[in-house]
């Protein structure tokens, strides 16, 4: 009953979704394993994802784009690591979410959140506190996904990189934003275009609105930036058709992610810690640049250029039930000629204990509760931002999965801490991977607004999937 897959939910997702930590006994991990890994190891590239991959720096690359589009044909990609970092917190070098061997001093094996406002859940933990809300809270709850639910439009890409001067924002699901930069930069945030999140094509939690477009529908991608490894978030199949479709596109990922991408055959990806910088710049090629233009060793003002800014959120990342934590989770920033976009990604503020139903759990009574103190780093050091990216779904029941997931009333927390100008809310209305009604997060999204005090719309704000807007 704990994994019930009469409504499509996977195996593994539910893994995910309960925090397993088989290493807390060998007893029940071994087991587990040797019933577990045939599901798995018929994957080329998750079986490999399991061992933690080299550490390495960003290196610098020059590619000429290739079948993306015309418009995409007519720049080459380079990717530096920056002379100078943005500003960081003064601790950075402590490495505090780095996760070591015994010692402390021996090979990184993973990650960890560093604060007081996370909880890692064990196996006992876990499993005796789901098995209560089961069975014995009487709170446990199956969303209603039936139609009508979430709209769907068709999405209006640009036709060209110099079709708008404003910064525009396209939601095309869940977690995947489409942004398009007046400077004509094309970036594309956590994309997943299958029906599942799941390993399998056949088993795991199903779309319950439509994808708005295929991958052959966007135009020009010139970067996708990666959160996390969870499969709502990193798609094999979907990476797979972007690099074919776009053979120079470049990935950027947290660290230990890059093997994953090698072994998908794909070169082109950088792979950053947190408050690790890089510098991607677009050239015309030969052909395209202007005959009395000079050769100069720094960027052209005919360039495009972006800051990639690899940022902490408060997270677990896992492709199968034998990796949690052995790559990192991120949210990200991009900044353009002067317009710059924070990506929350997929993220916790605070963990919550377990509470009665009608106990609110921002109440005055708990307001001593820790919250991750990284989001107001970010906005004092790196902020403001012209738009947040921001989650407000997958949020109950609220005690388990309160350490990894923010619910609206935290999410304008983490709005107001990153110093964002304007909002849109993003990991809701795709795929029912956790216990709140489908519409609940936009309706207590705007609560959350009004209780501090900031405008119910038109700051924070959440669209229709496929919707674009402009900032």
């Amino acid at each position: 009953e704990i994994i019930d897959t009469s409504d499509g939910v996977s195996l593994c997702k539910t893994l995910q979704y309960l925090n397993f930590n088989f290493q807390v006994t060998r007893n029940c991990y071994r087991p587990m394993q040797t019933i577990l890994r045939p599901f798995f190891s018929s994957h080329r590239s998750l079986a490999r994802a399991q061992r933690f991959p080299k550490v390495e720096t960003p290196r610098y690359r020059t590619m000429s784009l290739g079948s993306g589009g015309v418009a995409a044909a007519q720049y080459a990609v380079t990717v530096t690591a920056p002379a100078a970092l943005g500003a960081v917190p003064d601790n950075v070098n402590e490495k505090s979410h780095w996760l070591r061997d015994e010692e402390g001093k021996g090979e990184l094996k993973g990650f960890v959140n560093p604060w007081e406002s996370s909880h890692d859940f064990s196996f006992p933990e876990i499993f005796k506190a789901m098995v209560h809300h089961k069975f014995f809270s009487g709170n446990s709850q199956r969303p209603d996904t039936t139609p009508p639910t979430v709209s769907v439009v068709k999405p209006q890409f640009l036709p060209s990189r110099t079709s708008s001067h404003a910064l525009r924002a396209i939601w095309l699901g869940h977690a995947c934003y489409y942004v398009e930069f007046p400077t004509g930069l094309r970036v594309l945030f956590d994309p997943v275009f299958e029906d599942r999140c799941s390993p399998f094509s056949w088993l795991g939690h199903k779309r319950f609105t439509p994808k708005p477009c295929d991958i052959s529908d966007i135009p020009i991608i010139d970067c996708v930036i990666i959160s996390h490894s969870h499969y709502d978030h990193l798609s094999h199949p979907t990476i797979v058709e972007i690099q074919k479709r776009h053979p120079s596109v470049q990935f950027c990922v947290p660290k230990g992610l890059k093997r994953w991408f090698a072994d998908c055959g794909i070169k082109n990806a950088v792979e950053l810690d947190w408050w690790e910088d890089v510098d991607l710049t677009l050239s015309k090629t030969e052909g395209e640049k202007p005959s009395s233009s000079s050769s100069t060793s720094g960027p052209s003002k005919d360039d495009i250029t972006a800051r990639i800014s690899c940022l902490p959120c408060q997270h677990t990342s896992a492709r199968t039930p034998f990796d949690k934590s052995t790559t990192l989770w991120a949210s990200w920033s991009v900044s353009s000629s002067g317009k710059s976009v924070y990506f929350a990604g997929d993220t916790g503020y605070r963990a919550v204990p377990h509470l009665p139903k009608e106990v609110d759990d921002w109440g005055s009574d708990l307001a001593h509760l820790p919250v991750c103190p990284a989001f107001k780093q970010i906005g004092e050091l790196r902020g403001p931002f012209d738009l947040g990216l921001i989650p407000i779904g997958a949020y109950k029941p609220r005690h388990v999965l309160s350490p990894v997931h923010s619910n609206p009333y935290d999410s304008v927390e983490i709005f107001k801490d990153t110093k964002c100008k304007k909002a849109i809310a993003i990991h809701w209305g795709t795929w029912a991977v956790a216990e709140e009604s489908v519409l609940e997060p936009p309706q207590l999204l705007k609560k959350a607004m009004a209780k501090s005090g900031l405008p119910e719309t038109g700051v924070f704000d959440v669209c229709d999937i496929g919707e674009s807007r402009e900032f």
